[in-house]
């Protein structure tokens, strides 16, 4: 064992987080978290893992649910394509695995949104496999401690930092391994002020004796994040209300919305036009409500909300009449969501 692993091992035993997921005897339960946690926080991963493994307790229990269900479930945690594909996984699971998350490398990867850190921190972490692992965290701390100037989110990058993860395995130890640098990046080794009095890599930390610990990880430059503005057609008559599910792929797959279109003007001739564009729906804009921001991976949105009248609707629109006191039942995005809050709120 290299003295990078003893003294991250040796931290751990001490320093380990307590979570729900680790020790559990299913492998169904690391995989649940590990979905979940892709780009999203511990602290807001552990409710839903907790309310999703009461809903959905096994494999199958998942495979069988419909999928509105299991967007229900997911709504809030975004990224929804990783609650699809959970769901798709586990009816392959059951129907080629007999129920049975399979502990192969291999046959992990052939699993919906299961790529190559995720099938390694499976394997690792619940079948006790000597696998190195790779995550945001991970990365940080590897580019640190070895000073790493390659770009973290580039291919040579990645192919050295991997190979770093991979030279340090623990043999017998690397579930516990790949979870301590998870721990060390989420706790100490922080993207911004990192605690490096606080860290056991200390000693070994190329970057902060250099101190350049702040430039690293090195990433790629970015693009500059475009603005979308969108308007929203809120109708309602009788207590119900108007909405559109989303096409099945693409962002928020699956997921219900009100009728919206992107505008080049904040004004209610530009949220007509749109509509009618868009939905073959003709509609009077009545009120303005407060809009809704919301910033996604590649774009940041701004959405505005107009109670409308309806005047015509197509005969064979796909647009659904849904009553008010049931919108919890179909599974919005956080800006949709927002807006049915508002509709709830005022009874009408």
């Amino acid at each position: 064992m290299s003295e990078f692993s003893s003294r991250i091992l040796n931290w751990y035993d001490r320093h380990a987080r307590v979570l729900p997921w680790r020790g559990h005897p299913d492998a169904y339960a690391v995989w649940v978290s590990e979905i979940m946690l892709q780009q999203t926080r511990v602290e807001t991963v552990i409710p839903y893992f907790e309310r999703w493994m009461r809903q959905f307790p096994t494999v199958g229990a998942l495979a069988e649910a419909p999928e509105q269900v299991v967007l229900s479930a997911w709504e809030g945690l975004g990224y929804y394509s990783r609650a699809r594909n959970l769901h798709k996984a586990a009816r392959i699971v059951v129907s080629d695995h007999n129920g049975q998350l399979p502990g192969d490398l291999i046959q992990l990867r052939k699993l919906p949104g299961i790529g190559r850190y995720t099938a390694a921190a499976i394997a690792s972490i619940a079948f006790g496999q000597d696998i190195a692992t790779l995550d945001g965290n991970l990365k940080r701390v590897f580019a640190r401690v070895f000073d790493v100037s390659a770009p973290a989110d580039g291919p040579a990058g990645e192919e050295i930092l991997w190979a770093l993860a991979e030279k340090h395995v623990p043999p017998g130890r690397a579930g516990d391994y790949n979870q301590a640098l998870m721990d060390l990046g989420a706790t100490v080794c922080l993207p911004k002020n990192p605690f490096c009095l606080l860290c056991p890599l200390a000693e070994l930390c190329k970057a902060r004796a250099l101190g350049v610990q702040d430039e690293r990880p090195m990433m790629k430059p970015k693009a500059p994040v475009p603005h979308k503005l969108k308007a929203a057609a809120v109708l309602v008559a009788d207590g119900k209300t108007l909405l559109k599910q989303r096409p099945a792929e693409g962002l928020l797959g699956g997921l219900w919305e009100f009728p919206s279109a992107e505008v080049d003007a904040d004004s209610p001739e530009a949220l007509a036009a749109a509509i009618e564009t868009e939905y073959r729906l003709r509609v009077n804009p009545m009120a303005r409500m407060d809009e809704v921001r919301h910033a996604y991976t590649h774009f940041k949105l701004t959405e505005i909300p107009w109670r409308c009248e309806l005047i015509h609707i197509p005969e064979d629109s796909l647009l659904k009449w849904v009553e008010i006191t049931e919108l919890l039942q179909y599974p919005m995005g956080k800006v949709d969501r927002a807006i049915a809050k508002k509709i709830e709120k005022s009874g009408k």
